[in-house]
């Protein structure tokens, strides 16, 4: 068996055991679902940036960087970005109502203030788009056990999907928490390291011979590339379900504002990392069949063992861990505002505790076979982000800030806003109208609509 195998099967039966270990102090739906709204600072932030740190911002980002060079910083800094403005803004505000209205998921929130209408419409669009970033998740893993072990693509991505499963629907974010600090220190650690010696070693202040244009400029070869970053990733950030939700497990609006805006520095500072080892990789291996074969590559072919096998651990850990942060929106959002919601609103705390964990069997499977058809990292994390921005966050922003939105006025913001996305992605193949991206037109046009509705509230309310 070979020695990388041996290491990453024994580090799959630890995180499992510390999730069977930490398992037995969940007894409440409460337990499962906001780790009992007991999250410290240290535990908030090791979970967030775990949750960070995942495919789209290790092998994704590597990739992007072996591409399109430096200016692969802003895939990870707009995430940083959008964190940092969660921390010092929404998430504290966020927290304070779930706390007072004892809720669990968006979906609650998105029920209190508006309607369960638009609770569900949310949902739907959301449990797509889960899928998508899960499976977006567990396609590098698929990419790394083939070039290890030489097996197929789903296979590898069941393996990653099952240590997932276990440790996550043992405790819920209770258990994930602690398990996401093992896996923070194993990937700062393992990446940091590997930084520091690929990169140190590679000529990469020389210049890469045959680098495109742009390859070494922050912003690139074109500006509106990065645009297209930051106007999908920040808006993601402030609003993702998965972030807000375990916001809510903080213990108090403090914990909130160190938790996050930590995580948010550690992910800006993070960010350059996987841009410059993309460059060192084209530097490299100038010909690689597949971008997302560059971090894999230089893991393999540009390090000794013991430090491979530590950050190939790590890049293990970034997928494993994000993926865990998908799964626990899918579950708390189908059994919560799904099950609960519609099926069975007089359940008790161990048929919540039980729907929770029978779902999260339930979409990592689906995560699985979906990371087995879509392409590649950044295409899968790209549904997801768009959707998310789109949908939620003109909707939630204004709902929060204001008094004035309504349920009528959500549902329209949201299906016009996303129907347009749709139009224009379909009538662009993708590319975007004008140099406008598909998603910069739906966030437009929710900005468009919810304006105009707040208008003639303002005007009803003054009339009356």
């Amino acid at each position: 068996m070979s020695p990388y195998v041996t290491a990453l099967l024994v580090y799959s039966l630890f995180l499992m055991l510390i999730g069977w270990w930490t398992s037995r102090s969940v007894r409440r739906a409460e337990d499962f679902f906001v780790a009992g709204r007991r999250l410290s600072p240290a535990l908030l932030f090791g979970t967030l940036l775990a949750a960070n740190l995942g495919a789209g911002s290790t092998v994704g980002a590597t990739g992007l960087g072996y591409t399109h060079g430096f200016s692969a910083w802003w895939w990870v800094g707009s995430a940083g970005i959008g964190s940092l403005i969660l921390g010092l803004t929404v998430g504290p505000r966020m927290w304070r109502v779930a706390k007072e209205r004892n809720l669990y998921t968006v979906g609650d929130y998105l029920e209190h203030r508006y309607s369960r209408g638009v609770r569900g419409l949310i949902a739907i669009l959301l449990w797509f788009g889960s899928l998508a970033i899960l499976a977006g998740q567990l396609i590098p893993l698929a990419w790394i056990l083939n070039l290890v072990l030489g097996i197929p693509k789903y296979v590898a991505c069941l393996a990653g999907g099952a240590v997932v499963v276990v440790y996550f629907t043992f405790g819920g974010l209770t258990s994930t928490a602690r398990v996401n600090m093992v896996q923070l220190v194993v990937k700062l650690s393992g990446f940091i390291l590997a930084f520091l010696l690929i990169v140190s070693g590679a000529g990469l202040l020389s210049g890469a011979g045959g680098a495109p244009t742009g390859f070494e400029n922050w912003f690139g070869d074109d500006p509106s590339r990065i645009w297209g970053y930051f106007i999908v990733l920040v808006p993601a950030f402030i609003i993702s379900p998965g972030l807000l939700q375990k916001i809510y497990g903080a213990r108090d609006a403090r914990a909130v504002r160190q938790g996050v805006c930590t995580n948010a520095v550690a992910l800006m500072l993070f960010a350059f990392i996987p841009a410059l080892l993309g460059m060192a990789a084209f530097h490299a291996f100038p010909s690689l069949d597949s971008p997302d074969l560059a971090l894999p590559r230089l893991l393999m072919d540009a390090l000794p063992f013991w430090i491979g096998g530590l950050t190939l651990a790590a890049v293990f850990s970034a997928e494993i861990s994000s993926a865990d942060a998908v799964l626990f929106m899918l579950t708390t959002s189908l059994s919560r505002d799904l099950y609960q919601t519609y099926i069975e609103p007089g359940a008790s705390e161990q048929q919540m505790l039980a729907v929770s964990r029978i779902t999260a069997v339930v979409a990592g499977l689906a995560g699985v076979v979906l990371a087995a058809v879509l392409p590649d990292v950044i295409t899968a994390l790209t549904i997801f982000y768009s959707i998310l921005s789109v949908a939620l966050f003109v909707p939630l922003i204004a709902g929060l800030y204001s008094s004035r939105p309504n349920a009528n006025g959500a549902l329209a913001t949201i299906a016009g806003s996303v129907l347009v996305m749709i139009l224009v992605h379909l009538w662009s193949n993708g590319g975007g109208l004008a140099g406008i991206s598909p998603a910069t037109w739906g966030i437009a046009t929710a900005v468009i609509i919810m304006a105009l509705h707040m208008l003639s509230r303002r005007g009803t309310e003054t009339a009356g």
